[in-house]
């Protein structure tokens, strides 16, 4: 029965196997990028060390994809091209999957879409050619072919032209191809790939196959994808947890793109967009980047292909680990530690960025965040005050405090990463001369990381002070919400916010963060929640009292207009240099610029 028709009632049928595989087609193949990742990982999993793409009208009118892999003999053909036939698996065990392809879907659906030929030969073997257009098999024919298969698809969804409909310009879908051979090559930095546009008789996108060892070929290949500047502002990652490796680069933080198109995630090699690996690169960069900046990073994640499942998707672009929180807690904390380690160090385009800023009149910067992200978490006054107690000696707002110079507290410019103080100006900017040219500091951003490190310090050994409720807050969920949040509440009681059971679903908050003064505990649980169901973890919490710290480290610094001696410049260089994460500020800004002496000698000409 249906509404159209309430009196006749519905007659099952089979459909024919053209109109399965068309219907099969709309879930693999979505677009022309579609098509091109499909048939690009075919050749990756036919073993090949050159590809070669050629496109035409955004690849709507054509695709070619050639390679030089271990080839089809004739008997293969009419086999490749049936429903779920493959030679990846055999069907026993699908989590045992270490290949791209597996389900045998991707050559008949771009048959029943489109007017496909597949020619190909295999060592020992003649070549030979198939084709089928809209379904429609066409006999094997013999072929002249070099080892390889070439695979050529012409007049996309022709077979269903409601799908054209939906489709984008011809350069939208021509950039969409380019950046799916940007991530595929990313990840196959032995492998060469080019892509043409026939068309326009023009490479659009080339990358030769590499030499030499893992990272340093990977590294090269990024330079070539990505750009010299994101390996010059990039750190190394290697960690590995419980069966699982990442590797891979992340950028600094004050190297941070406006969206989040340069963040690239793999699993065994697979490039995936997955919701909760991209939650743990934001969750490693918590506290580093200021707010509408997104981290820029290429990892690669690696483990028994039993402990993650890649059948979950249609395209196989979302993964399902087995145990999501070892996954997330690895990318989070080797993103923390790397970039702990990166010390004082900022990225390059900042002196570049400065430079270009001397040489063109700036335009007006927009008000700066901080001011309403401050007026949320405003600590109160004693909490303030005793931030005081946290500065460096001689960073004290008594005009009679004065820093003891140590033995090296005045070195030569080349013995310091950060040079020796020469200069300040303005009562706020402290001018350093080093080897190869000078460093801008802005003090106040820079003491206001030094002390928010030593805070966040102190409150991890002695864990966050809590305050007693006169009242326990009751708050009302349902039963699954209790119990997901009652899983978590040892880890709520590390961060000074203590919760119970009460019966039902219901939860007592019995003691909150000190350092939150007045907390609306049952809206801060249920974004915990909202947090839980959405990634897996929350960091919600610790982000509040984060930013409680990082209030009254700003309270506590030193202020934009004291006269600073040379000997507190030195030391506050010093601290830099021993600080982690001294590079930006708690809000994300560099705290500090370096000018060679090449880009001050542009500057006049010379």
């Amino acid at each position: 029965m249906n509404s159209h028709a309430p009196n006749i009632r519905p007659v099952i049928r089979q459909l024919d196997e053209a109109a399965a595989n068309r219907i099969a087609a709309g879930e693999v193949v979505e677009r022309p990028a579609s098509a091109v990742k499909e048939l690009v990982e075919t050749a990756l999993d036919a073993g090949a060390t050159r590809i070669e793409i050629a496109i035409a009208r955004g690849g709507k009118g054509l695709i070619r994809v050639s390679d030089d892999g271990c080839g089809m003999t004739p008997e293969d053909l009419p086999m490749a091209l049936a429903r779920h036939a493959t030679s990846k698996i055999d069907g026993s065990d699908l989590l045992d999957i270490r290949s791209f392809g597996f389900r045998g879907e991707a050559l008949p659906s771009l048959g029943a879409v489109g007017r496909l030929t597949i020619t190909s030969r295999a060592e020992g073997h003649d070549g030979a050619q198939i084709s089928v257009a809209g379904g429609r098999f066409g006999p094997v024919r013999p072929a002249a072919a070099n080892r390889g298969t070439v695979v050529e698809l012409r007049d996309l969804f022709f077979a269903t032209p409601a799908r054209l409909k939906f489709l984008r310009s011809d350069r939208a879908e021509t950039q969409a191809i380019t950046e799916t051979i940007r991530r595929l090559a990313m990840a196959e930095p032995y492998v060469g790939f080019t892509l043409t546009d026939e068309e326009e008789a023009r490479i659009l996108f080339r990358a030769d196959a590499e030499q030499g060892e893992l990272f340093g070929a990977l590294q090269t290949r990024l330079t070539r994808v990505m750009g010299a500047e994101f390996t010059e502002n990039a750190l190394t990652i290697d960690a590995e947890r419980d069966g699982l490796t990442l590797t891979g680069f992340a950028a600094l933080p004050t190297y941070s793109r406006g969206a989040a198109v340069a963040q690239h995630l793999y699993v065994n090699g697979r490039p995936v967009r997955d919701k909760l690996l991209t939650g743990a690169l934001r969750a490693g960069y918590m506290d580093v980047l200021p707010s509408g900046r997104h981290p820029a990073a290429v990892l690669f994640i690696t483990c028994d292909p039993h402990q993650v499942d890649v059948n979950v998707h249609p395209a196989k672009a979302e993964v399902r680990f087995r145990d999501p929180g070892i996954a997330r807690g690895l990318v989070v904390s080797a993103l923390r530690h790397t970039l702990a380690g990166a010390g004082h160090r900022s990225s390059t385009t900042v002196g570049t960025a400065a430079l270009g800023a001397a040489l063109i009149e700036p335009q007006p910067m927009q008000a700066a965040t901080y001011r309403s992200y401050q007026a949320d978490y405003r600590p109160s006054a004693p909490a303030i005050a005793a931030s005081f107690a946290f500065q460096a000696p001689g960073f004290a707002e008594a005009p009679s405090a004065r820093v003891e110079p140590e033995p090296d507290a005045l070195p030569a410019p080349e013995a310091a990463p950060l040079g020796a103080a020469r200069a300040q100006l303005h009562e706020n900017w402290i001018i350093a001369q080093t080897a190869t040219g000078i460093v801008i500091v802005d003090q106040h951003a820079a003491h206001e990381r030094l002390v928010y490190e030593r805070l966040k310090a102190l409150a991890e050994a002695n864990g966050i002070p809590s305050q007693a409720l006169l009242i326990p807050e009751i708050v009302e969920l349902s039963q699954d919400d209790a119990d997901r949040i009652l899983a978590i509440a040892d880890e709520l009681a590390g961060l000074g916010m203590v919760i119970e059971a009460f019966g039902g679903g219901a939860v007592a908050v019995r003691e909150v963060p000190a350092l939150l003064g007045r907390l609306d505990a049952k809206a801060l649980l249920r974004d915990i929640l909202d947090d839980l169901a959405d990634q897996g973890s929350s960091d919600r919490l610790k982000a509040r009292v984060d930013a409680v710290l990082s209030s009254m480290a700003c309270h506590g610094s030193v202020r934009s207009g004291r006269r600073m001696s040379a000997d507190e410049m030195n030391a506050l260089l010093r601290e830099m240099e021993r600080t982690p994460k001294s590079g930006q500020c708690n809000h994300g800004r560099p705290t500090w610029v370096e000018l060679k002496l090449t880009d001050i000698e542009r500057l006049f000409g010379r």
